[in-house]
């Protein structure tokens, strides 16, 4: 295949308006297992490496360019007028002696494999087509073969008589040729179907007449081909990608109490006997060591977390990297910027943004550390905040190492506590802590005696 890239060039038809999506965002960039469906066919295509990748955009193209950072070729398709005047729109911008490949974007589950012998098969100048058997086909074009097994032509569902609606092979739509003869084959199809629009399955019969090689290749599994027309065909796609993926995660190492409740939507690396319960969501790159334990409704979110972490039921780990032997939550949050090192414990109803706390430090509960730095083995009490945004700005909070901040502290930053320092409960503090000193900053308790509540106040005559 690495010879082949060289002269291979992509075009992927993604201008669609999805009608049946019912929705104001492009088909191609809704999600599929946290990914768009656009995204999936990229990452594959890149797989063969080819020499250009050109995308076809229509409906909502200016959306569908800036959710792609690739470096792809652009080509427009303003008036919907069928997937053959999408593919003679792109071939302008292919080089004279390519080898071509068309995919879609909303075919998000093909494989490498499969495009890989559709390119090879059509290399020697052969018009080849990945297609599929489905025991209910139902509105997908089909493939008409002669009695020897020769594919004949393709056709529509809306132009197909009832026995070639009887056929269990289907067109993928996906398909390759050297460029001079797509150009050859598309220089000659019409408008005249009921859709009054330029198919580019008319190319097969055509090449058929000119006596071309026309090859099939099907595909063993047929979910490979699925396309995404409506949000029921896109929510049992994901259902078929989570067993998949979660399939995965088991083969690796990984126990789950119920394969069916966890959901994975994005890249996920685990190490050994890690264990997911119900409800976990996975997203964005995540890494899991060794022995990593998620608790029940817990999501993980682009975080690296060590071995023999432990994120109790309904956390939230987001953008944060816990080191080794960590405890989080339950009903914890970690925000984007947070590093935890080794065996820090962050208990229920704490949050922390952009927040670095050293080896053994705690923060048990009730507590928010925001832009703050702290040391080794420190303790933060509960109900202890750092006061961060002054408005305007965001402020840093230093804590050194040993430190010890007493329930109910308010530390309003900009602010540094030194080494070994204290902060007694209830202390609003705002200034330097130095080392060994204990910061006390709360009013003097006075009893007022003969105090009489309002509501009986209001009873004396």
């Amino acid at each position: 295949m690495k010879q082949l890239s060289d002269s291979l060039e992509v075009l992927v038809l993604a201008a669609g308006r999805g009608k049946r999506m019912a929705s104001d965002l492009p088909k191609v960039l809704h999600g599929l297992a946290g990914r768009p469906l656009l995204r999936h066919v990229l990452d594959t295509v890149a797989e063969l490496e080819p020499a250009r990748v050109h995308v076809v955009i229509g409906h909502k193209g200016d959306e569908v360019r800036a959710a792609v950072t690739d470096d792809v070729v652009w080509v427009e398709q303003s008036e919907q007028r069928g997937t053959g005047d999408a593919v003679r729109r792109a071939l302008p911008g292919v080089a004279e002696g390519a080898l071509v490949l068309v995919v879609y974007g909303d075919v998000p589950l093909i494989t490498a494999a499969s495009l890989r012998g559709c390119v090879e098969a059509a290399a020697g100048g052969a018009l080849t087509l990945i297609s599929a058997e489905l025991e209910d086909p139902g509105q997908l074009g089909r493939i008409v073969r002669d009695a020897a097994g020769r594919i004949q032509r393709i056709v529509e569902f809306a132009d197909a008589s009832a026995a070639e609606r009887a056929v269990e092979e289907i067109n993928s739509g996906i398909l390759a040729a050297p460029r001079p003869l797509l150009d050859s084959l598309l220089a000659r199809i019409t408008p005249d179907n009921a859709q009054g629009e330029y198919y580019l399955t008319d190319i097969v019969e055509l090449a058929v007449a000119d006596g071309v090689p026309v090859e099939g290749r099907t595909v063993a599994d047929p979910v490979e081909v699925r396309g995404i027309n409506d949000r029921a065909e896109l929510a049992a796609m994901e259902r078929h990608c989570q067993r998949c993926l979660v399939a995965g995660l088991m083969a690796a190492g990984v126990s789950v109490a119920d394969p069916a409740r966890v959901d994975v939507r994005g890249r996920v690396r685990a190490g050994r006997d890690c264990f997911l319960d119900v409800n976990v969501v996975l997203e964005g790159e995540v890494s899991l060591g060794h022995g990593v334990y998620v608790g029940p409704g817990a999501i993980v979110r682009d975080s690296a977390l060590g071995d023999g972490v432990r994120v109790e039921a309904h956390s939230i780990v987001d953008g944060a990297e816990v080191g080794a032997h960590c405890a989080i939550g339950p009903f914890a949050r970690l925000r984007p910027g947070t590093r935890l090192a080794e065996r820090v414990r962050v208990g229920n109803f704490v949050e922390t943004k952009k927040a670095v706390l050293g080896p053994g430090s705690k923060a048990n509960h009730l507590a928010y550390l925001g832009d703050a730095t702290v040391g080794a083995d420190c303790n933060v009490g509960a109900g202890t905040i750092t006061c961060n945004y002054d408005g305007v700005d965001k402020h840093p909070t230093t804590i050194g190492d040993r430190v010890f901040v007493g329930t109910n502290a308010t530390l309003v930053a900009p602010i540094v506590i030194e080494s070994d320092a204290y902060v007694a409960a209830g202390s609003t503090v705002t200034s330097t802590v130095a080392e060994h000193e204990l910061a006390v900053a709360r009013s003097r308790q006075r009893n007022i005696q003969g105090w009489v509540r309002p509501d009986r106040r209001k009873r004396e005559p």
